[in-house]
């Protein structure tokens, strides 16, 4: 990955002894995997409940959902997950798997460029504003050409305008649906 992208990264209007920004690898099974997952999907799933239906998720489901969900597609050697820390306390995640290698199945020869899908981005809510997503986006775009990626896709729901915004500020397109999950109403792209 690129040193830039994961190295430790003063905020632009941070002093020499301010907070510091990290991104790196972190195994999608760890405690502080786990610890950052509940949040995101407490989130998105609350916002969905809220919007749709007037409430929060039941705790049950959101368990349900939690467990099943294990992250293991973000497993190297086709996947990683990243964590992001701010002054070394775990803030965010960004996880990436490819989706295809870009050769065709009966002949072995290479038809497309392969392709990575970005996946969990994720700040948590009082970390916002400080610079965060962007650190892991450009990190997670990174660690998909490392992967042998040319191009990254990603799919979103219309209500998390924030991270619509956020992908189109750094040069992500709408493109056709590449996958239809029931609640994937947006799919992004970009070359990388």
């Amino acid at each position: 990955m690129h040193d830039a992208a994961i190295d430790a990264v003063r905020g632009p209007s941070q002093v020499a002894s301010g907070p510091v920004w990290t991104v790196r690898p972190e195994p999608f099974d760890s405690d502080i995997a786990a610890a950052l997952w509940r949040p995101y999907y407490t989130e998105v799933s609350d916002r969905w409940y809220q919007l749709h239906q007037g409430r929060d998720t039941d705790p049950e489901e959101l368990e349900r959902e939690i467990a099943a969900e294990t992250g293991g597609d973000l497993a190297p050697p086709r996947g990683v997950l990243l964590v992001a820390r701010y002054g070394g306390e775990p803030v965010g995640t960004a996880g990436v798997r490819l989706l295809d290698d870009g050769t065709s199945t009966s002949t072995g020869a290479r038809t497309s460029t392969p392709t990575a899908e970005l996946k969990r981005v994720f700040v948590r809510e009082d970390m916002r504003g400080k610079g965060g997503a962007p650190r892991l986006l450009a990190a997670a775009e990174d660690a998909a050409r490392a992967l042998g990626a040319g191009r990254i896709v990603l799919d979103t729901r219309t209500d998390l305008v924030e991270a619509r915004a956020l992908y189109t500020r750094h040069g992500y397109v709408e493109i056709e649906p590449y996958s239809e999950r029931q609640y994937a109403e947006h799919w992004y792209g970009k070359q990388l």
